[in-house]
């Protein structure tokens, strides 16, 4: 008499755990996959968008024009006559409007406009995130445009890594000004100049240049670095241009 089905039974009700055990285990591989890419591309996105819009702007020759009073309906967006952005029919030219004219910043060569808020206290970590999920910080005890003294603006701030892309995008370029950039501060309707005059990488617990003195009127921007990180900050420093 045959035992072949017995033996395949047995088999059968051997091989039940091991699958559940595989079936287990590789549930939980593509949940640390997945959850790996969410996180990585939750980090990185911005910066990668960024870096993308600036890429194709500088292929296209796309410029960013500050709209003041002397400038409104005089520049208009333009498409050129031949190349890639005529092909594509995109605007060569983009009049930035100030997003809050009482409290802004603008910078063309990155294209970054946002509004800024007022009186942030850089030592209270709830107080600046949150702030920065609206626009960029502005220091409590710095100065205001046209004050005379020393400015100081940061953005893409966070506790940590992975939060990264909860703020806003706004200074995630800012490592490609150059000395002679134009950084645009709009204050009470005004439209303050500044040219920038250097940059520097710091640790993060490098916080003097916060309370750094000047004689003439100061400019400080500072965000993390490298973009999608916090790892180091980035500072770039401008001074008021002559009118």
């Amino acid at each position: 008499m045959s035992h072949t089905p017995i033996h395949i039974s047995i088999r059968k009700a051997a091989s039940a755990p091991d699958f559940l055990r595989t079936l287990l285990l590789r549930t939980i591989g593509n949940f640390l996959i997945l959850s790996s890419l969410f996180m990585i591309g939750k980090t990185f996105y911005q910066p990668v968008r960024e870096e993308f819009r600036y890429f194709f702007d500088s292929l296209v020759h796309k410029t960013y024009v500050v709209d003041t009073s002397t400038t409104s309906g005089v520049v208009e967006n333009q498409t050129p006559k031949g190349g890639l952005a005529s092909i594509l029919n995109i605007k060569t030219v983009e009049i930035v409007r100030p997003e809050d004219p009482s409290y802004s910043i603008v910078i063309p060569k990155i294209g970054a406009n946002a509004r800024i808020i007022a009186n942030v206290n850089a030592a209270d970590e709830g107080e600046y995130l949150k702030a920065l999920q609206k626009g960029v910080a502005h220091v409590l005890g710095s100065a205001f445009p046209g004050e005379g003294g020393h400015i100081f603006l940061f953005a893409h701030s966070t506790d940590y890594v992975w939060n990264v892309g909860t703020y806003n995008a706004v200074f995630y370029l800012l490592y490609k000004l150059e000395t002679g950039d134009e950084v645009d501060l709009f204050y009470k309707n005004h439209r303050y100049v500044y040219k920038v005059i250097g940059k520097k990488e710091v640790f993060p617990n490098e916080v003097e240049y916060l309370t750094r003195k000047t004689t003439t009127e100061f400019l400080t921007l500072q965000t993390c670095w490298p973009p999608g990180t916090t790892l180091k900050r980035i500072l770039v420093f401008a001074t008021r241009a002559v009118e």
